[in-house]
């Protein structure tokens, strides 16, 4: 069994903490998704799984076994880092194999897993050629199956899609999936790329100076997050915060913006909200997709409002809106055909049904 667990582990930069005390435990052969923005320490979190870097408290285990004092080279881990590391001189073939010749292998033995790893990638065509032959995906792809020759207990992915163009980066999302699915080996993989995250991960960390936020699948961070944090970096465009306060209207519970908006709370929120809002500053947290034009007939939890729109992209299959609300500049997505203009009105609805309130003084989702 090639699990992950990680107990207390703590990390010092002289007086700087960059890790404080994080728990996870990976299960065997998980995709897991260490994400957050830069300086959160998940790539300090992976270098000390990797051994690259001494914890400073704590213990990581791998397969049960804790490797706090075991040597990079002895804990059967394989790296991908964010540049590919490939020597120049070598072949792919060679590139590939290197590890492999260190230790000895036989050379059928060697050739088998260069031919395997190729296969599974769809590089064979490219097994003669030297680096400088090959396209940054490529690259990527031989740096890959470097690792995957080894058959190590656990992959390590750094960025590994960080130095690629747009396009090719979606492609090789894609690629490392069904690697995964194919050669299923317990992976961390680290990137500040959220859409990275929920596209790739069994189950998404998300950290935040040096200590984990939540972790969950894609779906239950996207629909249920925790802080405001998670819900903020979660989703792209982001989650819009809007000021608000809640306040009791005979038997409904209403959310107040100060502009004079009012939204009525659905009842099956609002038994929630009564028991565990406290009084205090609050924010109303909706999706972009979750405020959208108003049709004839709308949804129970879907509330109509007028808007003077600021600016509008169209993105093809979907217009996304921007525009004024209680002080707060607000996302929408609207239907490309709903007529959406650059400082025009336009009616909109929100779908009460998906909010979220929070705290703004803890920045935990209520």
């Amino acid at each position: 069994m090639a699990e992950v667990k990680l107990r207390k582990v703590v990390k010092y930069y002289d007086d700087v903490e960059a890790v404080r005390g994080i728990d996870l435990d990976i299960a065997h052969h998980e995709f897991v998704v260490l994400v957050g923005p830069s300086g959160c320490g998940k790539s300090t979190t992976l270098r000390m799984i990797a051994g690259l870097e001494d914890i400073s408290g704590g213990e990581i285990l791998i397969g049960g076994d804790v490797v706090n004092d075991v040597p990079p080279k002895d804990r059967d881990i394989a790296m991908v880092f964010q540049n590919y590391a490939l020597y120049p001189h070598m072949s792919v073939s060679q590139n590939m194999s290197f590890g492999l010749r260190l230790k000895k292998y036989p050379k059928d033995e060697i050739k088998r897993r260069v031919d395997e790893a190729a296969r599974i990638l769809d590089i064979t065509e490219l097994l003669d050629r030297k680096p400088k032959a090959l396209s940054g995906g490529q690259r990527q792809r031989v740096a890959m199956g470097r690792a995957i020759v080894r058959n190590p207990k656990v992959f390590l992915f750094d960025e590994p899609l960080s130095n690629l163009d747009a396009k090719l980066r979606v492609q090789m999302r894609t690629e490392i999936k069904k690697v995964h699915q194919q050669v299923r080996t317990t992976t961390v993989y680290v990137t500040h790329d959220q859409v990275e995250a929920m596209t790739l991960a069994d189950r998404v960390v998300v950290m935040n100076k040096g200590v984990i936020e939540q972790v969950g699948s894609p779906q239950e961070l996207y629909h249920n997050p925790k802080t405001r944090f998670v819900a903020g970096f979660i989703g792209s465009p982001a989650m819009n915060f809007i000021p608000c306060r809640l306040e009791n209207g005979g038997d409904d519970l209403n959310v107040r913006l100060t502009d004079g908006i009012t939204f009525k709370v659905p009842p099956q929120r609002a038994a929630h909200y009564k028991a565990n809002a406290r009084d205090g500053k609050l924010l109303l947290g909706l999706r972009p997709e979750h405020i959208t034009e108003a049709g004839p007939h709308l949804e129970p939890g879907e509330i109509p409002f007028d808007a003077q729109l600021d600016v509008t992209e169209p993105m093809g299959m979907e217009t996304l809106v921007y525009f004024p609300l209680n002080g707060t500049q607000v996302c929408g997505r609207v239907n490309p055909n709903a007529g959406a203009r650059d400082g025009a009105p336009m009616k909109l609805a929100a779908n009460l049904n998906n909010m979220h309130l929070i705290d703004e003084a803890t920045g935990r989702v209520i």
